[in-house]
């Protein structure tokens, strides 16, 4: 693993990169350890969890 951090409080720091991609299994795993969802959730190196962030669909522009 490398030195990226997820709670990193400076932003000129390089942002985690993908080290292994399933997208048949709809995750990824970063660089920092964590494991990032295709629904925007993320499972931490630590345990903690972040829970998915969706936009509501009531805000999403359908095409006619």
């Amino acid at each position: 693993m490398c030195a990226h951090r997820t709670s990193c409080p400076q932003p000129h720091v390089q942002v985690p990169h993908v080290v292994a991609a399933h997208p048949e299994q709809g995750w990824s795993l970063l660089c920092d350890g964590a494991i990032v969802f295709d629904d925007t959730g993320e499972l931490l190196p630590d345990g903690r969890v972040i829970a998915p962030h969706r936009i509501p669909a009531d805000h999403l522009t359908v095409a006619a």
